[in-house]
């Protein structure tokens, strides 16, 4: 009889854990999975920013080289 309540209470404890254990990876699942959109959002923010800085880059020096062939010839 105590044995059998020992098993039990062992059971019980086993059956806690493993809902807490549940519990906790559906937590980290969906932690996870919005962690990797934001991942994914940040990378293409990036990746727009680049391309607006090679534009940038790219029309100041167009400006940079006018300026120089208005200075060479006035």
């Amino acid at each position: 009889m105590a044995e059998r309540l020992a098993v039990e209470g062992e059971l019980r404890s086993l059956a806690e854990k493993l809902e807490r254990l549940l519990n906790t990876n559906a937590r980290l699942f969906e932690e996870n999975r919005s962690l990797r959109a934001a991942q994914e959002q940040l990378a293409q923010e990036r990746a727009t920013l680049l391309a607006k800085n090679e534009q940038a880059r790219s029309r100041v020096e167009a400006m940079i080289t006018r300026l120089k062939a208005m200075e060479q010839n006035g």
